[in-house]
């Protein structure tokens, strides 16, 4: 492992602060740029049964379930829930840094909207 990753990613914690990397750098081969503007990120993401992404963050979101699956989020400090979608779920989230996991036996299918412009 490179040291400088290290030794950033030891400074970082210790300072509390600190921002995990973008999904569409961690994750390119199951997120995919649909439209960004100033207000908003649009993201398609797929992936199949037994995926896994790297830890990656998302302001707060809109999701669109465009397939039912079960997935297993875990955050930094390791904890972790599992979640079952429907086709057809909307839901708000608010922002998160996490790894998900397709822990179901269906394909991950979904439409994510980030928020660029902080709560009021």
């Amino acid at each position: 492992m490179n040291p400088a990753v290290v030794i950033a990613g030891l400074f970082l914690l210790a300072a509390g602060v600190g921002h995990a990397a973008d999904p569409l750098d961690t994750d390119a081969d199951k997120y995919k740029l649909r439209i960004e503007n100033e207000r908003v990120r649009v993201l398609e993401y797929h992936d199949k049964p037994g995926d896994k992404t790297n830890m990656h963050e998302h302001p707060d979101f809109v999701l669109y379930a465009l397939s039912s699956f079960k997935r297993k989020l875990t955050f930094p400090d390791g904890k972790s829930m599992n979640r079952e979608f429907k086709a057809g779920d909307v839901i708000f989230m608010k922002g998160q840094t996490h790894i998900g996991e397709n822990i179901g036996d269906s394909d991950t299918d979904v439409v994510i909207v980030e928020l660029k412009q902080p709560a009021r």
